[in-house]
């Protein structure tokens, strides 16, 4: 019996349980793979915390996870592009990643290449599509002066890479541990904390120009920030401050936007090709998964965290 990560109630990463499961039955156009690696986001923990439950119930016992990788062990009658022996990455459309055996949507995989290593690809999906939705949100060209909150995460790292991609002067918010890693991306680093407007208008006049565009992965009054320093609303971006959006009049666009194959194949190529990179800040096995999200929940190194079967 295959097993898989599933939670019977709400609750903190206690309620997390890797058990024995029925193997995936497959539907039309699905794909069953054998997972190699499946990324952890914070969503996931606030749909188990309960955090979400309002807008987004969840029946119990639930499934948990959406990004991943592995090899295809079998598939739908009428899937035509993939076949077993097949690798893969991509997203599910109800969950359940975490696990050993999980099931794809022919439209939601892609061919995973030799040189996109497993963990990168099994934790690519969400944090690349938000980073790609965010930076388009805000239209980075050179010439532009684009801050990045948050730019040591796993959103926010490929965010600042990709701004800076467009020609952008990038200055990324971020915990001194990290700037090193952010100026070996040619990113200009700042640190969180009293002050934090004034060293980004001196950081961005050190660069020969003015603040023009802002990110927001963090929330915590960043937009209001933004604002405050005279970023025009249109040019702001935050992925975790909703009500930000209609009061503001910013934009809340991250994977919603963006979650789409053609998106994630551009994303990989830039990889493979080491213009933008995907740091992997830990991996850990399926039955260290409240391990994990303890890591995710509280505070973790720069990068994307990965569950490894």
């Amino acid at each position: 019996m295959p097993r898989a990560v599933r939670f019977e109630e709400y609750g903190g990463v206690d309620v997390l349980e890797l058990v024995e499961v029925e193997p995936p039955e497959l539907g039309d156009g699905q794909l069953l793979v054998r997972v190699r690696a499946a990324g952890i986001n914070p969503f996931e923990a606030k749909l188990r915390s309960g955090l979400l439950r309002d807008d987004i119930p969840v029946s119990f016992p639930a499934a948990q996870g959406t990004d991943v990788a592995g090899v295809v062990e079998r598939v739908a009658p009428d899937v035509s592009d993939f076949a077993a022996g097949d690798e893969v990455l991509g997203t599910t459309s109800k969950r359940g990643s975490q696990a050993e055996l999980a099931v794809l949507s022919q439209a939601r995989a892609l061919a995973r290449p030799e040189a996109l290593p497993w963990e990168v690809a099994g934790g690519l999906w969400t944090v690349g599509t938000t980073a790609y939705g965010a930076v388009g949100a805000v239209g980075p060209n050179p010439g532009d002066v684009v801050v990045v909150a948050g730019a040591a995460g796993g959103v926010g790292g490929l965010a600042a890479q990709l701004a800076r991609n467009f020609g952008a002067t990038v200055i990324g918010v971020a915990a001194e541990a990290s700037h090193d890693w952010l100026r070996s991306r040619d990113v200009l680093p700042v640190a969180y904390g009293d002050g934090l407007a004034e060293r980004l208008k001196a950081t961005a006049a050190d660069a020969g120009g003015k603040l023009t565009a802002l990110i927001d992965t963090v929330g915590q009054g960043y937009v209001p920030l933004a604002i405050e320093l005279g970023i025009s609303p249109e040019r702001i971006d935050t992925i975790v401050d909703f009500e930000a959006g209609p009061r503001y009049g910013v934009h809340t666009d991250g994977a919603g936007a963006a979650s789409t194959v053609e998106t994630v194949e551009q994303l990989v190529q830039l990889i493979v090709d080491g213009k933008v990179e995907l740091p992997i800040a830990r991996t850990f096995g399926l039955d260290q998964v409240r391990d994990a999200y303890a890591l995710l929940e509280g505070g973790h190194p720069p990068g994307k965290i990965v569950l490894i079967p």
